[in-house]
């Protein structure tokens, strides 16, 4: 039983998530009960940046990908941001609507309409 469980811990070390977020930017909605956060997510050597951004509460720790977005630049397609991902950024439009523009080349692997109570519209920008 030990020998078994312990030939499975190389397979379950493998599944872990290697991924490391780092944040761009963060906005609280208006009326403080979201907020927004923009972050890098790198998945090693193999893979580009991503922009990521998540929709959580005002306490809320970030963890995992993203929620709401999820784009990379299509291999240099895209506009990239300071951090390396393709440009993005958001703006609350009211306590329960967040607009979320990015760079129009970018692929897009994730785009939710809603999260977590809030309504979430897309604006592609030329850059």
């Amino acid at each position: 039983m030990i020998l078994g469980t312990i030939g499975l811990v190389p397979f379950l070390t493998a599944c872990a998530d290697d991924c490391a977020n780092s944040i761009v930017a963060q906005s609280h909605s208006p009326d403080g009960n979201h907020r927004a956060v923009l972050f890098q997510r790198d998945c090693g050597a193999t893979t580009g940046f991503s922009t990521q951004i998540s929709i959580l509460a005002r306490d809320e720790p970030l963890s995992g990908s993203g929620n709401a977005f999820v784009a990379d630049d299509d291999h240099g397609a895209a506009a990239t941001g300071g951090w390396g991902g393709p440009w993005a950024a958001m703006t609350w439009l009211t306590a329960e609507r967040l607009q979320i523009s990015y760079a129009a080349k970018s692929r897009i692997f994730a785009q939710d309409d809603r999260v977590s109570g809030v309504a979430i519209s897309y604006r592609p920008v030329s850059r």
